[in-house]
């Protein structure tokens, strides 16, 4: 028997940005406030598989800053990856796709939201890093009490920038 066949296997086949949105409501005159806005991060994933082997997962970022009440900006940018992933136990299929996934499509997204915010004209907003594997478990959690798919995961972040 040949004991390759049987290696776990784990590569990325294609990284690309799924979908990216700005809105900026209230421009021009929003450029003109000179108040630091509130800006929260709402950040989920999703992974599932797409064929034999191959699978899809799916960071999405929310990003909304804004200043006494008005939206400055709203950018929303889903960062994606299709990876093989071949011979893994499926007891470590979930833990691959919600945390192993995400941490290699994260300085993607990053990089992705920092050049839209900056491009609007705004100061750039440079994500922390993010801990999927505390958002993965925090997930199941709340998965298990909700009786919900414990791939979805959520952060909520507020930061003044």
């Amino acid at each position: 028997m040949n004991n390759e066949q049987h290696q776990p296997v784990f590569t990325i086949e294609k990284l690309y940005v799924k979908d990216m949105s700005l809105e900026i409501p209230n421009a021009p005159k929003i450029f003109l406030e000179r108040e630091t806005p509130e800006v929260n991060i709402q950040l989920h994933t999703k992974g599932e598989r797409i064929d034999e082997g191959m699978y899809e997962v799916l960071l999405t970022i929310t990003v909304t800053a804004k200043s006494k009440e008005k939206t400055m900006f709203l950018v929303e940018v889903q960062q994606a990856g299709i990876f093989q992933i071949r011979h893994v136990p499926e007891t470590e299929m979930d833990p691959v796709l919600g945390i192993a996934c995400p941490n290699i499509l994260f300085p993607y997204l990053r990089e992705a939201v920092s050049d839209i915010i900056t491009r609007a004209g705004f100061h750039a907003v440079i994500l922390n890093p993010v801990n999927f594997e505390a958002l993965y478990y925090q997930g199941k959690q709340q998965a298990e009490q909700k009786a919900t798919a414990p791939e979805k995961t959520e952060e909520t972040q507020k930061v003044t920038h």
